[in-house]
């Protein structure tokens, strides 16, 4: 089982990331951006849409709340502007949700209904909080792919290079040496 410490490391670096990646797409045109480089989610722009999408589920299922989200696959944003200003507020509901999660809320079953497989499923819930986790990393590597093909280098991406802090609360968060 996951505990709270593995959320807030987990949001760190999904945040640290994210603002990597989008600082490397924003060096890129928008033609660029959108190019068909035959990834799952074709593009580089429609894989950011698609992580977006995902946290957006995930979260929303975790947090009580709803999220605009259409179809798989769909982009949520066409321009990339808007499309980075959504995924700023959303790292931002994810850390927050990391910072107050508790034990007792990752324990016990979690059901949901998934709109992809159409039917009701019931898993650990610490489970489900992972892939979340784990589903962002898998689609960040497609874009780091992405963006090296387009002439671009992400950097480090591996998690012990993430700034990491603890604050007044004792939680795990982005430390003061972040850094691109």
């Amino acid at each position: 089982m996951i505990d709270p410490g593995y959320c807030q490391t987990f949001a760190a670096y999904n945040a640290w990331m994210n603002e990597k990646l989008y600082a490397c797409a924003a060096q890129l045109s928008d033609e660029e951006r959108k190019r068909d480089r035959g990834a799952f989610f074709r593009s580089l722009h429609s894989t950011l849409n698609h992580l977006l999408w995902a946290d957006r589920v995930w979260l929303g299922r975790f947090n009580g709340r709803t999220y605009e989200v259409g179809a798989i696959g769909v982009d949520l944003y066409d321009d990339f502007d808007r499309l980075r200003l959504a995924r700023v507020e959303m790292d931002a509901d994810i850390t927050a949700w990391a910072l107050q999660v508790s034990r007792e809320q990752l324990a016990g079953d979690f059901t949901w209904y998934s709109g992809v497989a159409k039917r009701d499923f019931t898993r650990p819930k610490w489970l489900c909080v992972a892939q979340m986790f784990n589903h962002q990393t898998h689609h960040r590597g497609q874009a780091t792919t992405l963006l090296k093909q387009a002439g671009i280098d992400p950097g480090v991406t591996d998690l012990p290079w993430v700034p990491l802090a603890r604050d007044a609360a004792g939680r795990i968060v982005l430390g003061d040496d972040y850094a691109l």
